[in-house]
């Protein structure tokens, strides 16, 4: 039996890292045990260095005397962790070329993401309200008291920021310096709304939405980020669940802008009961496999999608964005090594699952 590779595509800056062992948040061990247990062998690569002319890729690969870049056929099956340009069409070439590559697009615009769930009946009471731009932020500032604007496009939170008001049309808009990293809030009146937060609106898509009532723990909102990929099989499952603090007095939980992780059990059982928590954990897992079966209908080579779902006060769970590639550093930040390694565990499974189809014709 020959060698079954198996293609990780990653970006050039987590690329170069290899031979260092220093792949920031992803974890090469992780996938290299993951990958013993289906018997593939993982081939870590960029798109530049795939040849669709030969045939052929040049690809780290472990050895005994640790990573060496090898020259290899192009994997029938690729497991895509990059995020590239809308503009870079290597991507749709290498898929016009032959191989299975799932999760063949890592990001996808909020918007898009929202009007495919808000397409489907069942799923709609679980979305804020959402409107668009300039203009949708004047509509939304009459109905609702609480207001989280995000770019279309953003990730880790970059660009969120929050409006509440406080009366008589005074509202305080809260947004991070891009100089300093530091929040800071002023007061704006809804008939004059300043020109930076219009230019702001102006430059890039942005969604408006109510800002959902989340739990909290001593003050500190979270919500539930719920892992949902395609395993062996080929069917989605809920991997599993960890909570996302925001920071104390903030309100984004982004782990990348100071949020921490903990258990999901932990979260939900510091405010509801534990029959309750364990409620809200199923309906958020749930929640969660609708999701993914929903836009799976609609998106291509989908196989491995972070969700956020938010959890309010009452205990009802709430969408609030899709991550194509799913941070699952979170698990192990967490304390949960054995979910963190499953993980992994599942992409390589589907992965094999594939390879196996494909050998079957």
């Amino acid at each position: 039996m020959g060698r079954k590779d198996v293609g990780i595509l990653l970006n050039s800056s987590m690329y170069r890292g290899i031979p260092r062992l220093k792949t920031g948040q992803e974890s090469l061990s992780n996938y290299e045990d993951a990958a013993s247990l289906y018997g593939i062998t993982p081939c870590f690569l960029r798109l530049e260095d795939i040849d669709l002319h030969s045939g052929f890729s040049y690809a780290f690969i472990k050895q005994p005397q640790g990573y060496r870049r090898t020259l290899i056929t192009i994997p029938s099956v690729i497991h895509n962790r990059a995020i590239y340009s809308q503009k870079n069409t290597r991507m749709d070439r290498l898929i016009q070329y032959g191989p299975k590559v799932f999760n063949t697009c890592n990001r996808y615009g909020k918007d898009e993401i929202h009007r495919l769930l808000g397409d489907h009946p069942e799923l709609r009471r679980y979305l804020p309200v959402t409107e668009k731009g300039i203009i949708g932020l004047k509509v939304m500032m009459n109905r609702f008291p609480d207001l989280i604007l995000k770019p279309c496009r953003g990730s880790v939170g970059n660009g969120v920021m929050r409006l509440t008001h406080i009366g008589n049309r005074r509202w305080s808009w809260s947004y991070r310096l891009s100089s300093t990293g530091r929040w800071v809030s002023i007061t704006v009146d809804q008939n004059a709304i300043p020109k930076q937060l219009v230019n702001r609106l102006s430059a890039v898509p942005y969604l408006v939405q109510e800002r959902i009532p989340l739990a909290e723990i001593s003050g500190r909102p979270f919500d539930l980020r719920v892992t949902v990929q395609r395993g062996w099989g080929g069917e989605w499952q809920v991997t599993g669940l960890f909570a996302k603090l925001a920071p104390v007095g903030g309100f984004v939980s982004n782990i990348a802008r100071g949020g921490e992780a903990v258990s999901s059990i932990f979260a939900l059982e510091s405010v509801f009961s534990k029959v309750k928590a364990s409620n809200v954990r199923m309906s958020a897992g749930t929640l969660g496999l609708a999701i993914a079966r929903c836009l799976d209908e609609s998106l291509p080579g989908l196989a491995d999608i972070g969700l956020d779902i938010g959890i309010t006060g009452e205990g009802s769970p709430f969408f609030i964005e899709c991550n194509g590639r799913d941070q699952r550093y979170g698990f192990h930040k967490a304390g949960l090594a054995e979910t963190w390694k499953e993980t992994y565990n599942r992409p390589m499974g589907y992965a094999r699952y594939l390879l196996e189809r494909n050998e079957r014709g």
